[in-house]
C-alpha cells in the first residue's frame, strides 16, 4: 500500500505500484462556498480546432472551486456587446464569448472577450496566437487569464503534474498539463520511479529510481533529457526536496546507518549531514525561505511532522509540529508558507489533511481511504494528491476547504505520487 512507501524507501524498500499515460476527463464534486457566477459561451469557430477552448476554459474554472455556472447567452462573440442586463436576470457577473480561426500557416487566431455584467463593461479583451500543437495550452492561458481578472489571483492551468505510472513491468514518470492531458515521458524503466520533485525554475526534476537495482538520486533536465545520479551511496538513497534557491537538495540517505537528512549541492557534491539521530528521519521539504526543513521522524515511536534549521547553532535540531493522531507523513508546504499538508491515518483511512501554521487548525480535506503525496499548486489554492477509487489508483485535485475535489480518470489505468510544477512554462 503506497501511504508507507516513501518512508520505507528510506529503508531500501522497493515496493511499489502505478500505471500508463492516457487521455484524461475530469469528474468533479461539490461547489466553492463563494464560487461566483459565470457564463462561458463557446466560441464561435472553435470546432475548427482539435480542442475546444470554450469547454478547457470552463473544466479549468470549474476545477479550481472558486465559480458556478450559469447558461450563456446565444450567438455570443467577442464582437457582440454583451446582454449586461440579461445576464444578471440569469444570475451571471461575468461573460466570456470570443472566436478561434485558423489561420493559414495552421495556427489558430483566438480572441476573447470577458464582459463584467456587474458594471456593465468589458474586464477584458485579447487575441492570442497559437500553433496547433499548443492549442490546449493556449486554452489553459485563457483560464489563467480569466482567474486572474475576477479573483486577483494567479492561475495555475497552464502549469504541469508530474507523476509516476506503470504498465506491466514498466514504469514511466511523465509530465502532463495541470488538467492532465498532453502528456509526455521524461523516462521510462523497468524498476520503480518515485518522489518526483520539481526545481524551483521548472527547469530540473530530481526523483528516485531503482534501475541500478538500489534507490538513487537522479536529477533531468526537463527540456532535454539530460540527466545526472547524483546520489548513489551506500544503502538508500531517498525522498529528494530542491531548496527555494535551487542550488541543492535535501535527500535522505542511510550510508551511515539509520536514515537521516542530508542536504547535497545540485550537481552532487558535498553531501553534508542534517540530521542526527536514532530514528528514521525523511521526507524532507524546504519552507519558502529555505531556513527550515520540515521531515518525517519516528524519534517519537510512531511517523509524524518535525522540522528543523538548515543553517546556525540549531541546525538539525528537531522540533515536533504534528500531534493529532500516531501516524502522520508525506507533508507539503504551501507557497507562502502558511500552511502545512500531510496524510495522516485516521483509523484504517488514510487522507489528506492540512494545518494552519500559525494557529494549528486541522482539517480533513479529502473523503478516501488511501491517499497519499499531497503537493500544492503555486497559487496555494489547490492540492494535487494520489488516492484509490472504484478499485484504481488516481489522481485527485482539492481546494483547501475540502469542498471541492476532482478526479482526473484515466480510462483505467492507474497513477501514483504526483507533483505540482511552478510558475514560469
Amino acid at each position: 500500500m503506497w501511504p508507507r512507501r516513501r518512508f520505507a524507501a528510506a529503508l531500501g524498500s522497493t515496493l511499489l505500484a502505478g500505471p500508463a499515460a492516457a487521455q484524461f476527463s475530469i469528474e468533479i464534486r461539490g461547489i466553492g462556498a463563494t464560487a461566483r457566477p459565470i457564463a462561458i459561451a463557446a466560441l464561435r469557430g472553435e470546432g475548427a480546432g482539435s480542442v475546444a477552448v470554450s469547454a478547457i476554459v470552463r473544466a479549468d474554472l470549474e476545477r479550481s472551486g472558486s465559480f458556478r455556472f450559469v447558461d450563456a447567452p446565444e450567438g455570443q462573440d467577442e464582437r457582440t456587446p454583451a446582454p449586461h442586463a440579461e445576464l444578471r436576470n440569469r444570475g451571471a457577473d461575468a461573460l466570456l464569448s470570443g472566436s478561434v480561426t485558423r489561420q493559414a500557416d495552421g495556427s489558430f487566431d483566438i480572441r476573447y472577450r470577458l464582459w463584467d455584467a456587474i458594471r456593465g463593461e468589458t474586464a477584458l479583451a485579447k487575441t492570442v496566437v497559437a500553433p496547433a500543437a499548443d492549442l490546449r495550452l493556449a486554452a489553459h492561458r485563457v483560464a489563467d487569464e480569466v482567474y486572474e481578472k475576477l479573483t486577483g489571483e494567479r492561475g495555475v492551468f497552464a502549469t504541469r503534474i508530474a507523476y509516476v505510472t506503470r504498465a506491466a513491468r514498466q514504469y514511466a514518470l511523465r509530465i502532463t498539463d495541470a488538467d492532465g492531458e498532453a502528456g509526455q515521458v521524461a523516462v521510462q524503466s523497468a524498476e520503480p520511479l518515485i518522489s518526483p520533485a520539481w526545481s524551483p525554475d521548472g527547469r530540473w526534476l530530481a526523483y528516485v529510481s531503482f534501475e541500478t537495482q538500489k534507490a538513487g538520486v537522479w536529477v533531468q533536465e526537463v527540456a532535454t533529457g539530460r540527466r545526472q545520479l547524483i546520489a548513489h551511496f551506500r544503502g538508500s538513497n531517498s525522498a529528494p526536496a530542491w531548496s527555494p534557491s535551487g542550488r541543492e537538495l535535501a535527500v535522505t540517505l542511510s550510508r551511515d546507518g539509520l536514515a537521516q537528512l542530508y542536504l547535497i549541492n545540485a550537481d552532487g557534491t558535498n553531501a553534508r549531514r542534517l540530521t542526527t539521530s536514532s530514528a528514521i528521519d525523511t521526507e524532507p521539504v524546504f519552507s519558502p525561505d529555505g531556513l527550515t526543513v520540515y521531515f518525517v521522524s519516528d524519534r517519537g515511536g510512531g511517523p509524524q511532522v518535525y522540522r528543523t534549521p538548515v543553517a546556525g547553532a540549531s541546525a538539525g535540531r528537531a522540533e515536533r509540529v504534528t500531534f493529532r493522531g500516531s501516524y502522520n507523513i508525506s507533508p507539503a508546504l504551501s507557497p507562502d508558507g502558511s500552511v502545512l499538508a500531510y496524510v495522516s491515518r485516521e483509523g484504517n483511512a488514510f487522507r489528506v489533511t492540512t494545518m494552519e501554521l500559525a494557529n494549528g487548525t486541522i482539517r480533513t480535506v479529502s473523503d478516501t481511504n488511501d491517499d497519499e503525496s499531497p503537493s500544492f499548486a503555486p497559487n496555494g489554492r489547490l492540492l494535487v494528491y494520489a488516492s484509490r477509487a472504484q478499485g484504481r489508483d488516481v489522481l485527485m485535485t482539492t481546494t483547501l476547504d475540502g469542498r471541492v475535489r476532482t478526479r482526473l480518470l484515466t480510462s483505467g489505468l492507474d497513477m501514483r505520487e504526483p507533483a505540482w510544477g511552478p510558475f514560469g512554462r
